[in-house]
């Protein structure tokens, strides 16, 4: 039976107002009613462009020059304005909060038929079935701000779908997500699709992750161009994803590490199915046992203990209970969990942000309820997931200098520190530009250069690589890892478990307001007593060494990640 396409991009190229070079480039693209296609890509690689035509943002919210011809649902694109393009397509956004616009769930849901003046008895029956569908009946009542980062992702799924969509397009769904909530999504993002037979596009770098579920099609993008579209087990087989800064799936790596010849009928994009012979399991085997025992490094003295601290909001809250953990001076460590669990409020109550009610809490054995937010700061930096939430200067130099400035440095020793931090963390070169002209990352690595002036003993980040691509996580982070070489020490709060994986030996875990695990982080990804109580996921070379018959997935993963970094050195 001939599928029939629902979006068609015919040499369509696309260069915004602002910008001196196109973004998109000669796109031949369509996708059709019912199918499932991934959108992969490195960041400025144009994914979120082409998401905007498909939407309507563009040319409607950001104007500029288009080539060539799009088509949605049979219609010219470039000629619907956003309210007939929502009709088409439902977009759901990264940034879910963004989305809402009730005060409560139930409103929210109800936007769409209220704009379209549905009877209120018929919008009431709309919105209980649509509700039921995502999962959220029993926080109708409740405002967006009061449930989970996955509840928040299920109601703005419900905002768009009531209108009953052709397309469900989502931009990158996991990127605030918690790995279990992620896979959640993942599975509702399936079952809708199945459910209504809407085409549904995904935007996402995360391509293990998304692929969790099979996909129909994924569509590589690279420089403004399509560089791939075609079936998922193809792609793996290739080396496309990682030359494109895409990570590829990690046991798909571990598969060619130990020389296995992949092809598209071992089904290497979906896990559950893949077919591996009695040799490839054996060759499998032997790569695990060839390689060196991976080495676990010491711990050095104790630089932060907290013991017992207890803390609830003023609302009634009761986000800390008893939480003892400790920081040894220069290592590197995790901070995982749920969302919700307790560790961003853990970070505020290390850095004075929130006074304990019981509990004691020191570095290096001095009692910090004695110092002041600022006295703190002097020893303790913390770095936001959001780099514009700590940016207040316009120039690099004046916010890289602000903090010295404030505690009545002289200018004679400001300038030789700010250019120090802004020579470690590369920024030097640009230090007399404006904040405004620099990436996301460049932004990022300005808040820790603001940070690293002050010369703290332990630096605290939150989602240091939220969002990023590979190429750029792996900046970020090498650029930590040096930092920690240089004796500084590095705490992760972190939703990420490769990261925790490669870059932290041990990691704590919280889960509702308890540390439930002081482990390695091996350890913590491979025990699904672990990996379950606190919403994480097991690494998928859990499963992958179960299938090869490997008793020690522990060792096996340590061993896959020792040997990853070498050749990604």
């Amino acid at each position: 039976m001939k599928k029939e396409p629902i979006i068609s991009f015919e040499n369509f190229g696309f260069q915004y107002t602002a910008q001196a070079e196109p973004t998109l480039y000669d796109i031949n693209l369509t996708i059709h009613k019912g199918e499932k296609v991934l959108i992969a890509g490195p960041s400025g690689c144009g994914k979120s462009t082409l998401a905007h035509c498909i939407n309507g943002l563009i040319p409607n919210s950001y104007p500029g020059k288009t080539t060539g011809r799009l088509t949605i649902g049979g219609k010219d694109a470039l000629k619907l304005d956003l309210f007939g393009l929502s009709k088409i397509v439902g977009t759901v956004l990264q940034d879910s909060d963004g989305q809402f616009i009730g005060l409560t769930v139930a409103e929210d849901i109800a936007f769409a038929l209220e704009n379209d003046c549905i009877p209120t008895k018929e919008m009431h029956e709309q919105v209980e079935k649509i509700a039921e569908l995502v999962d959220v009946k029993g926080v109708l009542g409740h405002a967006p701000h009061e449930i989970s980062g996955g509840q928040k992702q299920r109601v703005g799924l419900g905002g768009v779908m009531v209108g009953k969509v052709d397309v469900l397009l989502f931009d990158e769904p996991l990127a605030n997500l918690d790995p279990a909530t992620g896979k959640q999504a993942i599975v509702l993002i399936d079952e809708i699709q199945k459910r209504t037979g809407c085409a549904v596009i995904i935007i996402e770098h995360r391509v293990e992750d998304v692929l969790y579920r099979p996909v129909d099609r994924v569509v590589l993008m690279g420089d403004g161009r399509v560089l791939y579209d075609g079936g998922p087990d193809e792609l793996l087989c290739q080396d496309l994803l990682p030359r494109n800064g895409i990570r590829e799936p990690l046991y798909v790596t571990a598969l060619k590490y130990a020389g296995v010849t992949l092809t598209p009928d071992m089904r290497p994009s979906y896990l559950p199915e893949l077919k591996l012979s009695e040799e490839q399991k054996r060759q499998v085997h032997t790569w695990f046992s060839q390689q060196p025992q991976a080495p676990r490094p010491p711990l050095g003295d104790v630089l932060l203990n907290a013991e017992n601290i207890d803390f609830t909001y003023a609302g009634g809250h009761h986000a800390l209970k008893g939480i003892s953990a400790i920081v040894h001076k220069g290592e590197m460590l995790s901070i995982v969990g749920t969302n919700g669990a307790g560790k961003s409020t853990f970070s505020k109550v290390i850095c004075g942000f929130e006074k304990p009610q019981s509990g004691v809490l020191e570095l290096n054995g001095i009692d910090l309820s004695t110092l002041s937010i600022k006295e703190r700061a002097d020893h303790i930096g913390y770095v936001m997931q959001n780099p514009n939430q700590m940016i207040s200067k316009t120039q690099i130099f004046d916010e890289v200098a602000l903090g010295l400035r404030n505690r009545g440095v002289s200018e004679e020793e400001i300038r030789p520190r700010v250019e120090e931090a802004l020579k470690i963390c590369g920024l030097y070169p640009f230090r007399n530009w404006p904040v405004s002209a620099l990436s996301y990352g460049q932004k990022k690595r300005v808040t820790i250069a603001s940070i690293l002036v002050l010369k703290p003993e332990m630096i605290l980040l939150d989602e240091p690589t939220a969002g990023q691509d590979l190429k750029h996580y792996t900046e970020i982070m090498d650029f930590l890892s040096e930092l920690n070489r240089q004796g500084v020490t590095v705490v992760l709060i972190t939703h990420d478990m490769h990261l925790m994986l490669e870059y932290t030996p041990r990691a704590v875990v919280f889960n509702a307001g308890q540390v439930i695990a002081d482990k390695s982080a091996a350890e913590v990804l491979n025990s699904p007593e672990i990996v379950e109580a606190a919403h994480l996921k097991e690494t998928s070379l859990y499963h992958l060494s179960a299938l090869c018959g490997i008793d020690d997935p522990e060792e096996f993963t340590r061993r896959f990640i020792a040997r990853d970094r070498e050749v990604r050195v």
